[in-house]
């Protein structure tokens, strides 16, 4: 506990926080409680412990209507946060979990101190309104590898924040991820779902309403698969292109208020093109710092033509060239985006 306590203590020193990821739905086989407590775990008609889901066979699932067991995982969670300060939790298939529970035990963590909290689940919505500040934005994620797949286009993508204006409650907001631990080792590496617009849509991630994820290896270009229930080391040696990439996108994000979360950030307002399909323009707004963003998810050259949004001297961010908005005939290369800031 003691290490554990330096390192956060450590991460805090360096401006970071640190979350832990935490399992409520279930347990492995060998935990104690399956010895002490059999009557906090689901069961069959026999009396024998099962697992959540019926293929899940590798873990055993909690009983929810046990209180002592809701007690015990409340006492749990709080333990961490009273002795070890850490600031939250990524919580594991949240919406498994029922919502009353997240509820009460975010009011006892935050009895300790404030904490920040991710529910690895994006349909009960619910969940955010009291237990949760984020969620896991598949649906973007979605549309992104399609977009880079040509199966959808740009319209899907003003769709979808068209969609989320309405759908979340107040100062929550989606986690947004080209990858992660399920994407990469079940459905490929970044790079084989979205080929090259794979920096097209990291960038895309950072400027959109939400947070933004780098999943480990990312920062180094990771282009394996990750085994799933084995040990698979990455290698951190190379890929300073993404180091360098990533490390601008964070500093982008960080260096404007426009591009912040939740209530502290600007709402995104979708700029019409003259290519719907294949231009992605929005601008986001907080006091007096404005981003315009202007993406090209087509396979094909294309001169960019803008019909309202913002105006004045932006620097593109990327190259530091001062340009005139609004957008009159910019030429975008495939895949190329430009990020203006002012």
């Amino acid at each position: 506990m003691e290490d554990f306590k330096a390192l956060v203590d450590k991460a805090h020193e360096m401006d970071m926080h640190l979350i832990l990821d935490w399992v409520a739905n279930h347990t492995a086989w060998d935990h104690p409680w399956t010895e002490t407590n059999p009557e906090w775990y689901l069961q069959n008609e026999e009396g024998e412990i099962i697992a959540p889901v019926e293929d899940w066979t590798d873990v055993a699932g909690l009983n929810y209507d046990n209180k002592e067991m809701r007690q015990a995982m409340t006492d749990a969670l709080t333990f961490w946060v009273k002795e070890a300060n850490i600031d939250g939790y990524r919580c594991d298939v949240a919406g498994m979990v029922p919502v009353d529970f997240w509820e009460d035990a975010r009011t006892a963590i935050e009895a300790v101190k404030p904490v920040w909290m991710l529910a690895e689940d994006e349909e009960e919505i619910s969940l955010l309104e009291n237990a949760f500040n984020a969620n896991y934005g598949w649906s973007f994620h979605h549309i992104m590898n399609k977009v880079a797949q040509n199966e959808q286009n740009a319209t899907h993508l003003a769709e979808y924040f068209q969609k989320i204006d309405s759908l979340y409650p107040e100062g929550s907001w989606p986690m947004q991820f080209t990858t992660n631990h399920d994407e990469n080792s079940w459905n490929g590496t970044v790079w084989e779902r979205m080929g090259d617009a794979a920096k097209t849509m990291a960038a895309l991630t950072f400027v959109v309403e939400g947070m933004p994820l780098i999943y480990s290896g990312q920062e180094v270009g990771l282009n394996k698969k990750l085994e799933f229930f084995e040990k698979d080391q990455i290698d951190w040696t190379g890929g300073e292109e993404m180091t360098e990439f990533y490390q601008t996108l964070t500093q982008l994000k960080t260096d404007n208020p426009a591009l912040w979360n939740g209530e502290f950030g600007g709402d995104l307002k979708i700029i019409e093109t003259n290519d719907t399909e294949s231009l992605f323009c929005f601008s986001r707004q907080k006091g007096g710092n404005t981003v315009v963003a202007l993406f090209n998810f087509s396979e094909s050259s294309i001169s960019a033509f803008v019909e309202n949004g913002p105006e004045g001297t932006f620097t593109e961010y990327f190259n530091g060239e001062e340009t005139t908005l609004p957008i009159n005939g910019l030429l975008l290369q495939p895949r190329e985006f430009k990020i203006f800031v002012k």
